[in-house]
């Protein structure tokens, strides 16, 4: 497996916009086990994406499709900048 942690930081108010179109943007991803978008609680400017694929090749297979990709341009008007990014290679867990 395939997984990926990392920080996106936004525009002051638009947090819960930028997670409304990242979640939305999330449907029918082939190999993708798990996608979580979470506030960050000390940051109202931040949120953390937690992603497990089956692979790395269908993580970036998936960011050609067409909802990812919409997902992509309404989101980076919002974007001010990612903070910190890990890739990891899940063992397993609750969920997976």
């Amino acid at each position: 497996m395939y997984g990926l942690i990392g920080k996106i930081l936004c525009l002051d108010g638009k947090r819960d916009e930028l997670a409304h179109i990242l979640l939305k943007g999330i449907s029918a991803m082939p190999g993708c086990l798990s996608y979580i978008v979470a506030n960050d609680p000390l940051d109202a400017k931040a949120l953390w994406i937690t992603e497990v694929w089956q692979n790395q090749s269908m993580h970036q297979a998936s960011l050609a499709l067409p909802s990812v990709q919409d997902a992509i341009k309404q989101g980076r008007p919002m974007i001010t900048g990612f903070g910190e990014r890990f890739e990891t290679q899940p063992l397993g867990g609750t969920g997976l």
